[in-house]
């Protein structure tokens, strides 16, 4: 098996528990979910659900150019809402931060997320 690297930059939120924002293999990034925190004074960005997926969107992006990669080479994303009801206003943000590109998707609803967000996103995407 290839060596793992991992990925870290302060352009986006530190790990808050026993893991990285990303690890990248055999031309792979895996990055782990973000949740809407701001890198740069380590609060939650509160609002409405569009506003929290904009931010999680700035770090994904910041995690993925540390790692070689963008939101147009992502291939897969999860997204974790706290209520499906919440669904029609995540996703215009999120076509919004990945324009034509269209990367499979899976969306579930779950009962609670880190520090009591509303949606947290994660992405698989190929390095360059």
């Amino acid at each position: 098996m290839s060596e793992l690297h991992t990925v870290h930059t302060d352009d986006a939120p530190a790990a808050i528990g026993p893991y990285s924002q990303a690890v990248t293999v055999d031309g792979w990034l895996f990055a782990s979910g973000q949740i809407p925190l701001d890198p740069a004074t380590g609060e939650l960005v509160t609002g409405s659900v569009a506003d929290q997926t904009d931010q999680v969107f700035e770090n994904l992006a910041a995690v993925l150019a540390e790692g070689g990669a963008s939101l147009s080479s992502v291939v897969k994303t999860t997204v974790y809402l706290v209520d499906m009801g919440t669904f029609t206003e995540m996703n215009e943000a999120y076509a919004r931060h990945f324009g034509d590109h269209r990367p499979a998707r899976a969306t579930v609803e779950v009962a609670a997320l880190p520090k009591g967000v509303d949606v947290e996103i994660d992405v698989i995407a190929r390095t360059s």
